[in-house]
């Protein structure tokens, strides 16, 4: 087993995840990315999940070497995805939660921001919120 999966096994990732490893979670990433850009026809619930993966994605590259091509690849889906959001101010788990994985929006961006062109179910989900 990779050291990849080996960190997603002990995260405690579904059994495909830890299957698909690093490669899996950046193509996991930029499928949400394709969501985003039709206009996210899911609620908040969904996109909290998506967004738990992209952190996944964050800590799986902190703690082991990647290689160029996948790192690439994340770094053109980060910029594509930052055209389609908006910043919140605010984290999407709450500000307790922010507090204590020591979440930014500098760093974590993806849990301070919603798409600008969210479906009618996310829309709705972040108005309750006040998002």
């Amino acid at each position: 087993m990779d050291a990849v999966r080996e960190f997603l096994k002990k995260k405690g990732a579904a059994e495909h995840v830890v299957r698909d490893g690093l490669a899996g979670l950046v193509q996991s990433w930029e499928r949400v990315i394709e969501y985003v850009k039709s206009g996210y026809d899911f609620g908040l619930d969904d996109y909290l999940n998506d967004m738990d993966g992209r952190q996944l994605l964050d800590e799986a590259l902190q703690a082991v070497p990647s290689d160029r091509t996948l790192l690439e690849r994340v770094r053109r889906a980060d910029e594509a995805m930052k055209r389609l959001v908006r910043s919140t101010g605010r984290c999407l788990w709450g500000k307790k939660s922010a507090s204590q994985h020591g979440w930014s929006p500098e760093k974590n961006w993806w849990y301070f921001s919603v798409p600008i062109a969210a479906g009618p179910e996310l829309t709705e989900d972040l108005n309750k919120k006040d998002l």
